[in-house]
């Protein structure tokens, strides 16, 4: 089957990698106690739509998920597109483990749908001080990398290789720095 699919010219979407997401749970109490950086309680899902009915399908059964585990959990969600028309699932609750697992249950019922390819970033919002820092996490890598905005589209390099050095025991880290990307005007 494979050769016939380079014959024809069609190629294979990669499956997610979700394993490495939970992580971020625990590496909050490091994230605390090394860097003293404190978790927003907002995280948000990020991905690519597709015109589809079944995509419409998905999202209702997200908005039901939510409902359900928001009421169980005290989470809080909307949803919203972009300016670049992705589609953003919200979250918020002050107790980021609920947070982690809530959106872990969203993530899981994209991939059960047959939409886990279009499952892009989950980014999970942090403050040191005043400042804003975002861990996110590359669904086609596996690995997380920091983000910390700054205004007129600038970012704090030095505190994002920082925060990176400090977590690479705690969570997988994207060695890449050109995976890097910057997420500007991220709704978290």
């Amino acid at each position: 089957m494979r050769l016939l699919d380079v014959l024809l010219g069609r190629t294979r979407v990669a499956k997610p990698k979700t394993d490495a997401l939970i992580s971020i749970a625990t590496a909050t109490l490091a994230l605390e106690s090394k860097l003293n950086i404190t978790a927003t309680g907002k995280a948000g899902l990020c991905l690519r739509p597709v015109a589809s009915s079944f995509f419409t399908a998905l999202e209702r059964e997200v908005q039901e998920i939510l409902e359900v585990s928001g009421r169980a959990a005290g989470t809080k969600f909307r949803t919203q597109k972009d300016d670049l028309g992705f589609e953003w699932v919200v979250l918020e609750d002050p107790d980021f483990e609920d947070l982690v697992t809530t959106l872990y249950a969203v993530q899981q019922e994209v991939i059960e749908q047959g939409f886990g390819p279009q499952l892009l970033a989950a980014v999970f919002g942090f403050k040191q001080g005043e400042e804003s820092l975002y861990w996110v996490y590359s669904y086609k890598r596996g690995r997380f990398y920091p983000f910390a905005p700054r205004a007129e589209q600038k970012r704090d390099n030095a505190l994002e290789l920082q925060v990176s050095a400090a977590m690479e025991r705690e969570l997988p880290i994207e060695q890449s720095l050109e995976q890097w990307y910057a997420l500007w005007g991220v709704p978290v």
